[in-house]
């Protein structure tokens, strides 16, 4: 059961580097350090885009539209941070408390 949970945290903690990189990723080409028609940055973005957008979308739906700011991705940023720090050892503690051995 530990090591189940160990997986996850790392699942979580990737999904969290993939979220930090796609958001720095859109500062630059925003501000156009890199762009678009770069063949390498272009395929990052797109990959990034589809593992990120399946997360992205219910909550899009839920949060009220602030115009060009995309507030999905600090949601998504919070929820791991919650099942990470307090859903995860919580699931441990009681799994250890229940067997001792």
């Amino acid at each position: 059961m530990i090591a189940i949970l160990q997986i996850v945290q790392l699942l979580l903690n990737i999904v969290w580097w993939i979220i930090v990189v796609q958001a720095i990723l859109s500062w630059l080409i925003a501000f156009n350090v890199i762009n678009t028609y770069n063949d390498f940055v272009r395929t990052v973005w797109n990959a990034l885009g589809r593992m990120t957008e399946p997360m992205y979308r219910p909550i899009r739906r839920i949060l009220p539209d602030f115009g060009a700011l995309d507030l999905s991705p600090l949601v998504v940023l919070l929820l791991i941070y919650i099942l990470s720090n307090i859903v995860l050892p919580n699931i441990a503690a009681n799994y250890l408390a229940a067997n001792p051995y």
